[in-house]
């Protein structure tokens, strides 16, 4: 599983006009799933974004996480993230999962991270979404789970 995660004063995902999740100072998590991921990827992949030390300390170092900081985390689903764009000048998708695990294993990760930390929000998945957000630093890091 991917995680592309900003570090956000605040982010939002809005669909159809209405805000279906939002977060202030915290993690903004778009969440791209492909076919050989599992349950085990989606729980190790919240750990890592929970533990990721991408806050400031007070000497303005990279070294506390959204556990430390007490953050929000906004998870969102992001099909393109899982685009294999190393050929031409249109994104392939056979690396992507199918439509309903990639649904499954959001869930899952969606249901983990409500779970272990709070406040957690979500995007809607399969949805026309459109996310804000205002990146601070900017700060943005790519993690994967094999």
């Amino acid at each position: 599983m991917i995680a592309l995660i900003q570090r956000v004063s605040r982010a939002e995902v809005r669909v159809g006009g209405e805000v279906v999740g939002a977060i202030d100072a915290g993690i903004l998590a778009l969440i791209g799933v492909r076919h050989a991921d599992t349950d085990a990827a989606a729980e190790r992949l919240l750990e890592r974004v929970l533990s990721y030390r991408i806050f400031p300390d007070a000497d303005g170092r990279m070294n506390r996480s959204l556990r430390e900081v007490g953050g929000g985390l906004l998870l969102v689903p992001q099909f393109t993230l899982a685009a294999d764009t190393h050929k031409g000048t249109r994104a392939g998708f056979s690396l992507a999962a199918a439509p309903e695990q990639a649904r499954r294993l959001f869930e899952h990760l969606r249901r983990q991270a409500q779970a272990a930390y709070a406040p957690v929000s979500a995007g809607v998945f399969g949805a026309d979404m459109q996310v804000s957000l205002v990146n601070e630093g900017p700060v943005t890091f790519w993690l994967e789970t094999p």
